[in-house]
C-alpha cells in the first residue's frame, strides 16, 4: 500500500477522527495535511475550542504521519503550546512534518492553523516504533 491507502486504512477504523469530520488534504511519506471544521459539541465553558479537540486533532496528524508507511508506531511523548483560542465555524488545519526519524523512534512538528492561516497550536510528537505492520493490528 501507498502512503494514502495506508493512512485511509487507518481512518476507516478510526471512528474519533471521523466523529471530528477529519478529512485528509495531502499524505505523503511520514507526512500529512488534514483538515477539520470546528462544531459546536467541540467548545468549551469560554466559547472556545476545548484543548481537548485541540490536542486529538494535533495526534491524529501524528498517526496519519507515522504510521503512513505501514510500520506501526504509537505515541511516546507528545507536547502541545495553545497559541490562539479557537471558535465555533473555525476550520482547522494540522501539518504533521518528520523532523527526525532513528530506528525505534520519531519526531514530528505539527503546526495547526485556522482558516486565516493563523498559528492555533503548535505541536511535536514522538514515536515509538512497535515492530508490526498497521494492517497486523
Amino acid at each position: 500500500m501507498n502512503p494514502r491507502q495506508v493512512a485511509d486504512y487507518m481512518f476507516n477504523q478510526d471512528y474519533f477522527s471521523q466523529w471530528m469530520n477529519i478529512k485528509m488534504i495531502e499524505v505523503k511519506e511520514n507526512y500529512c495535511l488534514i483538515e477539520m471544521p470546528i462544531k459546536k459539541d467541540m467548545i468549551n465553558g469560554l466559547k472556545t475550542v476545548h484543548g481537548g479537540v485541540t490536542f486529538a486533532f494535533a495526534d491524529s496528524a501524528l498517526a496519519f504521519s507515522s504510521n503512513n508507511t505501514g510500520d506501526a508506531a504509537v505515541a511516546l511523548n507528545c507536547i502541545i503550546n495553545f497559541t490562539k483560542a479557537g471558535k465555533e465555524g473555525d476550520v482547522f488545519r494540522a501539518e504533521s512534518i518528520l523532523v527526525n526519524d532513528t530506528r525505534k523512534t520519531a519526531v514530528y512538528d505539527i503546526k495547526i492553523t485556522n482558516q486565516n492561516q493563523e498559528l492555533i497550536a503548535k505541536f511535536v510528537g514522538t514515536v515509538y516504533k512497535i515492530g508490526k505492520k498497521v494492517t497486523e493490528l
